[in-house]
């Protein structure tokens, strides 16, 4: 993958349903071409837990409070689109004056999103340079995966469950507690989550069809490794 000037910086994005390894993935990524990665989750996570929950973000003349959007987001609700791409939009500005590339996993993650946040990207590195990644599981899968997932208290990397890891008490990165995420992977919130998966992020397909931008689909259920290879045949 070609990487030097303004209009050469690379972005890649990777969506799928949850479970379907998109932050393991981003992070390879991003370890191998060197370019930053902005995980919309974690970045939530981090505004929901630093911000005051009183604190209110007016934008395009409604009021948004983190203290509505962090209970939308518990109860495996997509928070807020205008609230979220309020947010991405400046982060990203900010990112590309310092990095030549982007990797985004979990944004965009509505039409609404994809409209505004989409061609704010182009702009900054053209439509060529930008690459769509989806990785494709089953519901089945996702509840399986998303079940059983812990991540680590310090980094918050998430751990893949299967039969190597779930005996692991401690993270093999950074080597503290590994937790299951409250609220967010319990059965019934993954339902939830795959229902709004379904209803509010698949349609961002359409709109990359009509806009010209590839989707290339990967089979998600692979093993890190193979999906990873797979993902390097599609972008470069």
């Amino acid at each position: 993958m070609r990487h030097s000037k303004k209009m050469d910086k690379q972005v890649i994005i990777i969506f799928g349903p949850p479970g379907a390894g998109k932050g393991t993935q981003a992070g390879l990524l991003a370890e191998r071409f060197g370019f930053y990665y902005f995980e919309t989750s974690k970045f939530l996570e981090k505004i929901f837990s630093s911000e005051d929950p009183k604190r209110q973000f007016k934008i395009e003349g409604k009021t948004y409070t983190a203290k509505e959007e962090k209970e939308n987001w518990t109860k495996g609700l997509l928070t807020s689109p205008p609230f979220v791409t309020q947010l991405v939009k400046e982060s990203i500005e900010k990112i590309f004056k310092e990095q030549e590339g982007l990797i985004m996993a979990g944004s965009p993650r509505t039409l609404y999103e994809a409209e505004r946040i989409m061609p704010e990207i182009e702009k900054l590195c053209g439509k060529d340079n930008v690459k769509i990644i989806l990785l494709e599981i089953t519901p089945e899968e996702t509840i399986n995966r998303n079940s059983g997932r812990r991540i680590c208290e310090l980094m918050r990397h998430p751990i893949l469950h299967n039969k190597e890891t779930e005996s692991l008490m401690t993270c093999p990165l950074d080597g503290s507690r590994l937790v299951k995420r409250k609220d967010l992977d319990d059965p019934e919130t993954i339902k939830v989550r795959i229902k709004e998966y379904t209803e509010r992020t698949l349609p961002m397909v359409e709109y990359f069809k009509k806009n010209n931008i590839k989707i290339k689909k990967i089979n998600g259920e692979q093993s890190v490794a193979e999906v990873f290879k797979n993902i390097l045949k599609a972008i470069e």
